[in-house]
């Protein structure tokens, strides 16, 4: 435990904000996917965002359930504060630096290179600095500065809507912040296509139920064989052998609820012997008794991932919508991920395995949604 990374994340929101609108399709920010990545990297001891809050009123809700302490920096009427938040965000990260010893890694969470004078003298206070930025919004001077840069847009769990396709850039303009989580609602009531708004509205005399069950329910039904191959597919990236004990902290700092009783099993052991059995990881002789090194099994590259895609497709009659299709792969693979292809996202794999011949794809009106048939 002593040698594990401590952390501390400065959020540049308005950075951040704006350049998953400007840049990713109109999405809204999600923090999600950054507290996923940096968990398998070290513990997270301090998470920080600094904007005008009255300016992103509906992103709160989503910043707390993360634990994100939001630092108001109000904008004065008449007169312009346009790098007040960025200023208090050094100040803080520099003092923190000299009074906490014991944070190792600081993860600046900007593309904006005036933070390049700070990243610099954060390293000679011999601090490790993890960059995160959206990729088309951040500065090419920013990311070499950094021990390490991860561009938001690449992460695991951040799927970029599609620009391509008419009637979703319409949907965008007319409300940026909700058509990320459109589509997925709609293809469930694909028969029924007028149906689609009246079932989103009933939400609205609501909203902080509605933005709470919104996030929830992904994260309680999210099988464990995914939940452990993902964690396991980022801890891989990293050097060193990945042990049982660092899996299961690192699951811990994910989901700090996790148990193995909510899945059936006395021990995480046992879950991993499970696994194990089903071919989903590989367990080998650890540093010590009871601590087994935990490996992904060798996966096949692109072919056999478009060879997967191609037989769960025909499996359901040779036709089935975009939306789901990607769970149904990792319900036979677990740890399947576009990402780890090189692909931005699931439309863009897809659409690979329609270049050479796999697969067809085709925008159905009624459903709002892409056909994929073989």
């Amino acid at each position: 435990m002593d040698t594990e990374e401590r952390l501390a994340v400065f959020l540049d929101y308005e950075n951040l904000a704006l350049g998953a609108r400007e840049h990713l399709g109109g999405m809204t920010f999600d923090f999600g996917p950054i507290a996923d990545a940096l968990a398998v990297r070290g513990r997270v001891l301090v998470r920080r965002a600094y904007a005008d809050w009255s300016y992103f009123d509906e992103d709160r809700r989503s910043l707390t359930r993360h634990q994100v302490e939001l630092i108001e920096m109000p904008q004065k009427m008449g007169a312009s504060r346009k790098n007040a938040a960025d200023i208090k965000m050094v100040v803080d990260a520099i003092e923190m630096a000299f009074e906490r010893d014991y944070i190792s890694t600081f993860v600046m969470c900007t593309g904006d290179s005036d933070f390049s004078p700070l990243v610099h003298k954060l390293r000679e206070l011999d601090k490790r600095v993890i960059g995160v930025g959206v990729e088309n919004s951040t500065s090419r001077l920013l990311p070499p500065a950094c021990d390490e840069f991860l561009f938001y847009d690449r992460l695991e769990g951040v799927e970029v809507p599609e620009e391509t396709e008419p009637r979703e850039r319409r949907s965008r303009s007319s409300r940026g912040t909700t058509t990320r989580r459109e589509p997925a609602t709609r293809s469930t009531t694909a028969e029924q296509p007028g149906g689609a708004p009246a079932s989103v509205e009933p939400a609205s005399p609501a909203e902080p139920e509605a933005v709470e069950t919104e996030d929830q329910p992904e994260a309680e039904t999210q099988p464990l064989e995914v939940l452990l191959a993902q964690t396991l597919a980022g801890l891989a990236s990293a050097p060193g052998a990945v042990t049982a004990s660092l899996l299961k902290r690192s699951l811990l700092r994910k989901d700090p609820t996790f148990s193995e009783s909510d899945y059936g099993f006395r021990s995480f052991g046992e879950i991993l012997k499970h696994l194990a059995e089903r071919g989903i990881v590989e367990l080998s002789k650890g540093p010590a008794a009871g601590d087994p090194e935990v490996s992904l099994p060798e996966l096949g590259e692109r072919d056999s991932a478009f060879e997967l895609l191609r037989e769960v497709v025909a499996s359901a009659d040779g036709f089935v919508l975009l939306s789901g299709l990607k769970n149904s792969l990792r319900k036979r693979r677990p740890d399947f991920s576009e990402k780890a292809l090189g692909y931005r996202n699931f439309l863009q794999f897809c659409k690979a395995a329609q270049a050479d011949e796999v697969v067809h794809l085709r925008w159905d009106d009624a459903a709002e949604d892409y056909i994929v048939s073989v």
